[in-house]
């Protein structure tokens, strides 16, 4: 199995907990963080091979977090997934240039399943 590296952003310790255990057992390494000054230099300097995060964060949405890395020629690559259980509200601002948005409650098998997908 060809390890990936998933950056995953979330600030409600469950939900990171039950992200990292599930991703870590489909065999990806997971570096989980609930926020970052500098998402682009976070990005840099972890080197992830797909993001996930979560739309609504303390201080910032992951949307903007999504738009940033779009935005930056070193990082516009990589596979960004957003995570919201406010699909209405996301739905009339935009997709932020997301590769998927997945709302929550999200089901595990379908999570998995579509990271699968965007590292192919």
């Amino acid at each position: 199995m060809n390890t990936k590296h998933l950056l995953v952003i979330e600030d409600d310790q469950d939900i990171k907990d039950i992200l990292e255990t599930i991703l870590t057992m489909e065999g990806h390494t997971v570096t989980t963080i609930s926020e970052t000054p500098n998402i682009i230099q976070t990005v840099l300097e972890t080197k992830p091979d797909l993001i996930i995060t979560d739309y609504i964060l303390q201080g910032i949405n992951g949307g903007e977090y999504c738009s940033q890395i779009k935005q930056h020629p070193e990082t516009a690559h990589i596979p960004v997934i957003i995570l919201s259980a406010y699909d209405k509200v996301l739905g009339s601002l935009g997709h932020y240039k997301a590769d998927l948005i997945i709302h929550k409650p999200f089901d595990n098998d379908n999570l998995c399943q579509n990271v699968a997908e965007l590292l192919t």
